[in-house]
């Protein structure tokens, strides 16, 4: 196995021409190899692999057939990589011994394997080297089919060969200062999206895998990167104004700052308030749009439909649309800003250069376990004075529930699958504390 540590980015076919033609500081022109590389991906009806976070290609290199097995498993941007030659385009589960694929009964999973989609891609590779690292820049241009549908491919990847992160994301931010953006999502997920008509719709939180052998901060950077994937990986819906990817990209940012709060006493002190407030910036210029769309929603489409002046109910919805698309453009601004680009990068090198004290050795199953009862406590000693809170001491012990549900959803998959129901039920009552509350603060917030 080798393990593949790599920053991808997107960036425009102009942007690229002008790094394969050496106008980027550090870039030669003439030390470029070149190759078409034509890959297919292969998953069963059910798409297994997929649901087991796992990739698998072949991969035709010249006259050559290299299949390669991914686990993206790890929640990071390190992936596990086996590769082996094979005699075809078609997968030989044979020489796959040794990879996560052994989980699979080999002959079931031999017979269910049929393409789902395909890559053809141009590729122009050189390495930089530095003082202690060896990093490839990779450049892709290309297309990926899915069936009748395609998209193209316009981006590269710097993969850390040897040598130490921090150079990795030293020349990311060369690349990173004008129109490059960061993309956390693999040439597999595009593919699997385009096969099944996902286009830019917007996505969902995924499901948090954690190691029972973790420590809290390895068990940090896990919960980190998925959630830092889910409002990154809603940028583009975001920007074509969907109303769902909005919400989804806040969700995913107060999941990331939740993240934070939770794991307070395992983080770095450095960078975590610089961390902080872009997370927070970032929240507010998405916040009008979010409130706007809800208001026009649930109290003003409605009042269209009930018997008052329809001239009246008309120049009200006028209003507040116009307001919604003033709002909505002020988010897409936001998600397309140099700033955003930044904010990307600058969060993922926070979550992945930040290491546990050698002091610390604890795991991570007593430190949640801990870390639940704590939070509990605290709420239903709040929760007790409820009559008595005030607006804004009702929207803290909002916040404080809505930590404690993020907390059991990062959570979950380290108790025991007999112990789901209870904490399904905890998740529950938990959101619907959170609703009821919210109702109260939408209450307020549209007075």
């Amino acid at each position: 196995m080798s393990v593949e540590s790599e920053l991808k980015f997107r960036a425009s076919p102009r942007g690229l021409s002008a790094m394969i033609k050496g106008r980027v500081p550090g870039v030669r022109r003439a030390d470029w190899s070149k190759q078409d590389l034509v890959s297919t991906y292969f998953d069963t009806n059910k798409r297994k692999l997929k649901r087991s976070d796992l990739t698998l290609r072949v991969r035709q290199v010249d006259n050559r057939f290299v299949q390669t097995v991914k686990s993206n498993a790890s929640g990071n941007l390190t992936r596990g990589e086996w590769q082996a030659e094979v005699d075809s385009l078609k997968p030989d589960i044979a020489k796959a011994e040794g990879t996560p694929l052994d989980d699979f009964n080999a002959k079931n999973l031999s017979r269910k394997l049929k393409p789902v989609f395909r890559t053809s891609v141009h590729r122009a590779a050189q390495t930089i080297r530095t003082r202690r690292s060896e990093i490839e820049l990779a450049i892709d241009r290309g297309r990926i089919w899915a069936g009748s549908r395609s998209q193209p491919i316009a981006e590269f990847e710097l993969e850390l060969k040897s040598g130490h992160p921090l150079d990795l994301f030293s020349w990311a931010r060369k690349f990173n200062r004008k129109t490059a953006e960061l993309d956390l999502r693999s040439k597999a997920e595009k593919g699997y999206r385009l096969f099944e008509d996902d286009g830019e719709r917007a996505m969902h939180a995924a499901p948090t895998r954690l190691d029972r052998e973790l420590a809290p901060n390895g068990a940090f950077r896990v919960v980190a990167f998925a959630t830092l994937r889910h409002f990154a990986c809603n940028a583009d819906a975001v920007r074509a104004l969907d109303s769902e990817a909005i919400h989804q990209m806040r969700v995913g940012l107060r999941r990331t700052r939740a993240a934070i709060s939770l794991f307070n006493d395992v983080l770095p002190r450095t960078n975590t308030a610089q961390i902080k407030a872009e997370l927070k910036w970032l929240t507010r210029e998405l916040a009008p749009a979010r409130e706007i769309d809800v208001f026009l929603k649930e109290r003003v489409h409605p009042v269209a439909h009930e018997n008052v002046p329809k001239r009246g109910s008309r120049a009200i919805e006028k209003k507040f649309s116009a307001q919604r698309l003033a709002a909505f453009n002020r988010a897409g601004r936001a998600v397309a800003s140099a700033r955003f680009r930044r904010l990307l990068l600058d969060v993922l090198e926070w979550i992945e250069t930040s290491r546990a004290s050698a002091h610390d050795k604890r795991l991570i199953g007593p430190y949640a376990a801990a870390l639940l009862d704590r939070r509990i406590r605290k709420a239903r000693k709040q929760g007790k004075r409820l009559q008595k809170l005030d607006p804004t001491q009702r929207h803290k012990l909002r916040i404080r529930i809505k930590k404690i549900r993020y907390a059991v959803e990062f959570f979950k998959s380290l108790y025991a699958h007999s112990d789901h129901k209870e904490l399904a039920g905890l998740s529950d009552r938990l959101k619907r504390i959170q609703s009821a509350l919210g109702s109260l603060n939408d209450f307020m917030a549209h007075r």
